[in-house]
């Protein structure tokens, strides 16, 4: 364990320490398109900061390559050679897409032959366990198709939930956290070495979204855009396949007891089924709506519009910050609600505790307008915005006396109008469609 972490701060401290860098290079470069209509955020921003996390990546697998315990997985399998190659692949899309635009159907061509890469590399689907049947072997091209597609699928899932400050990379983060404990567990617990790389592509993916989401956090600094949102895709699909269709669940010695009782340990076995869907249950729900909502209007599924999840929830009154909050919170409900499920499937407690959760969670969402207020006498001490009247009540008081002192000395001058209040940034990132790149006229504070 302490490798792993050694691992996952090290890849965090690198994405942290090059963000800046690359945000200055951004600049420089171009890759700061003006706002669009489907854009939250109020001024120019730039991208290009998938180019921190690909290097946070890199030094990630470098350092552990080196570890006395972790350099074994790079002795024993290829999968971590297979899910750089491919990796380095689809972040060069993104950086040119963040860049010059590329067309929708050329990057899912990129998409694609990504996974063929990883596939070409021993980066695939082997077998898939299915409940009532027991372990199905599948052909490689059964192999390969199914691990295009899933690679297909958790990239653009990810790729269109990345329209807010700090959403996607907090998302995956989280969920993330949770398929790391599933792994390790996997890995550790049961003895399975086929689980080791998949548990050291999860402290990597962590450590590139925790470096990352310092600079990203509401109001950003900068943008991971598609070179960012398609890598991290990437990386979260190929842990989920490196666990889904390696494991044989013979090793977890399960079938032993009572038939009731084999059917609870058969659990852990079908959970890699599970959980890489429960990791992009919010993503993916929102890909199909998305799809559904552009084909019925006769557009194309690739057309870009503001009808995400994100979107809606800042169109009933949800604030920036609360609507990635309510976003964090369902992607951890979803992840480690299956994550305890397979540790004890038999726990009623589980079950109940998940639907007091969500119960929660429909109140949070019904609540777009509620505002926690401290104590008067604490008022000075919390952000203006939980405050009751925005500014302590002597501070009130003095400007209310200020203002009608100065009425009174000048009351027949002309009033000037004062000046609209500055919209709040909404900062956001979005990931397909027209994006013009004229920054002219506009100041950026690199």
């Amino acid at each position: 364990m302490r490798e792993y972490l050694l691992t996952l701060l090290i890849t965090a401290a690198v994405t942290y320490l090059l963000t800046g860098p690359v945000r200055k290079f951004a600049i420089v470069a171009g890759a700061m398109p003006e706002i669009r209509a489907r854009d939250v955020h109020r001024e120019p921003t730039p991208r290009l900061g998938g180019i921190a996390m690909f290097f946070g990546l890199c030094a990630g697998l470098l350092v552990a390559d080196h570890l006395e315990n972790l350099k074994e997985v790079f002795v024993n399998s290829n999968e971590p050679r297979a899910l750089l190659s491919g990796a380095a692949l689809i972040w060069l899309i993104g950086v040119l897409d963040d860049k010059f635009e590329i067309d929708a159907l050329i990057k899912l061509g990129g998409q694609m032959i990504a996974a063929g890469v990883m596939v070409v590399q021993g980066l695939t689907i082997l077998w898939l366990p299915v409940p009532g049947v027991g372990l199905v072997a599948v052909t490689q091209w059964q192999g390969t198709l199914l691990t295009v597609a899933l690679v297909v699928i958790t990239i653009n899932a990810v790729n269109f939930v990345d329209g807010l400050d700090g959403l996607a990379a907090g998302m995956v983060c989280i969920a993330t956290a949770a398929f790391f404990m599933y792994a390790y567990r996997i890995w550790y617990g049961y003895g399975i070495e086929a689980a080791a790389p998949a548990t050291l592509f999860a402290a990597i993916l962590m450590g590139m979204c925790l470096g990352f989401l310092p600079h990203n956090m509401h109001p950003a600094r900068i943008f991971m855009g598609d070179s960012g949102s398609m890598l991290i895709g990437l990386v979260l699909a190929g842990s989920a396949i490196s666990v889904t269709g390696q494991i044989d669940p013979d090793r977890l010695n399960l079938f032993s007891g009572s038939e009731r009782s084999t059917v609870h340990q058969m659990v852990p076995a079908y959970i890699p089924l599970l959980l890489p869907l429960s990791i992009i249950a919010i993503p993916a729900a929102d890909l199909v709506l998305a799809i559904v909502r552009r084909t019925w209007r006769g557009q194309s599924p690739f057309a870009a519009d503001r009808g995400h999840l994100h979107h809606r929830l800042l169109e009933i009154g949800h604030s920036h910050s609360r609507a990635v909050l309510i976003m964090y919170f369902w992607s951890a409900l979803i992840g480690f609600g299956v994550l305890a499920y397979s540790v004890n499937s038999a726990s009623m407690w589980i079950v109940l505790g998940v639907v007091f959760l969500s119960a929660i969670g429909l109140v949070m969402l019904l609540l777009p307008r509620f505002t926690p207020h401290a104590p008067r006498w604490a008022e000075r001490f919390v952000p203006p915005r939980y405050r009751r009247y925005g500014v302590p009540v002597e501070a009130a008081e003095e400007g209310a006396e200020a203002a009608t002192e100065a009425a009174g000395e000048d009351a027949q001058a002309p009033v000037e109008p004062a000046p609209a209040a500055a919209v709040p940034g909404l900062n956001g990132a979005t990931a397909i469609g027209g994006r013009p790149h004229s920054t002219k006229g506009r100041k950026v504070r690199i």
